[in-house]
């Protein structure tokens, strides 16, 4: 039985358990539906086998050896895979998002920073290539070694996780992958190649791109069960409606009308026509001959656009499952008038 079935399940057991509320009392009635499925890991219910059952699916899906399911963001995930890494040295993007860092204190492991070529051009870092990873392995020759990398950067550049893969297993480097923003990638061939079946540890953000509620995520292995580093920084009383929601939510990318849709996505950002200047195309990134970042930024809120990221060179519109025609064709009315 899925966690959804278990969700939609009526029980007549009358059940003096956690949550208080049991499903009826409801404080915020917009969220009725919320309430009634709010359930704890009791016999009438009995969600855990479910949700073992949900994350055994979704690891046949992604092809991992376990794939879990994160209500507390990428962030978990990162933190997680450090921990069950066991690394005693890690390298570290020194612009990497802020758990990077974090994880590295939880673990009490030993962190040495790296740095990424800029693109002065586009005023974006570049992601990470298979000869630096071969360097820094060189360089920093410690014990029980491990290194995690951003791919795709937030504007959409992408490594060659395959090839850094196998570097790293020819090194006994554990590689851990920050793939937040590109959970998309398994299920398309016109977007990049995902990290999840050739890193140690993958970790993916369903709600950036892949139609999820805030803040869930993935965190997939090759490697060691996470389970173990999860339950040390994760709560004992997970939400299973928004557990429910990422077992839907994968269903829904691995099917025929999931696949169509992301299908639909990319033809529909194509006919845009726009130079495309990174490895994903749901990243639009805009640059534009007379204006910087912040000016086009402004142009376009002026026009009701609001962008994702902006520097001083360009800007970024960040797409994903929810991004339908109907929006991009404004867009492209909004382009037009601004000479692109």
């Amino acid at each position: 039985m899925s966690l959804i079935s278990i969700l939609k399940r009526k029980n007549n057991k009358t059940l003096f358990t956690t949550p208080s509320h049991g499903g009826k009392f409801c404080i915020s009635h917009k969220f009725y539906q919320w309430y009634k499925s709010d359930i704890s890991e009791v016999d009438v219910y009995n969600p855990t086998k479910a949700l073992m059952e949900a994350e055994a699916n979704a690891s046949k899906i992604y092809g991992t050896r376990w794939t879990k399911f994160l209500t507390n963001g990428s962030t978990s995930g990162v933190i997680a895979a450090i921990l069950a890494s066991k690394c005693e040295t890690l390298l570290v993007w020194n612009n990497a998002h802020q758990c990077h860092k974090n994880g590295t204190k939880i673990a009490g492991c030993k962190i040495i920073e790296y740095e990424l070529p800029l693109n002065k051009d586009l005023g974006i870092f570049e992601a990470i290539k298979p000869e630096q990873i071969s360097e820094l392995i060189r360089k920093h020759k410690e014990k029980n070694l491990a290194i995690v990398i951003t791919s795709p950067t937030y504007e959409g550049f992408s490594a060659d996780v395959k090839s850094i893969s196998e570097i790293c297993r020819k090194n006994n480097v554990k590689l851990i992958v920050d793939e937040a923003h590109g959970a998309l990638y398994p299920f398309s061939d016109e977007l990049p190649e995902s990290a999840v079946k050739y890193a140690d540890y993958t970790v993916q953000s369903l709600h950036k791109t892949a139609g999820g509620i805030n803040p869930t995520a993935l965190l997939h292995s090759n490697d060691n069960n996470p389970a173990e580093a999860l339950s040390m920084i994760n709560t004992t009383s997970p939400s299973y409606p928004m557990l429910a929601t990422i077992e839907a939510n994968i269903n829904f990318l691995n099917s025929g009308r999931g696949k169509n849709c992301l299908n639909k996505l990319i033809e529909n950002i194509k006919k845009l026509n726009l130079k495309k200047y990174n490895d994903d195309i749901t990243k639009i990134i805009l640059k534009h001959p007379e204006m910087n970042g912040s000016e086009l930024s402004e142009k376009l809120y002026e026009y009701g656009i609001e962008d994702e990221r902006t520097n001083e060179k360009t800007t970024m519109l960040l797409c994903g499952i929810g991004t339908d025609e109907k929006k991009l064709q404004r867009l492209k009315k909004v382009l037009n008038k601004l000479g692109f």
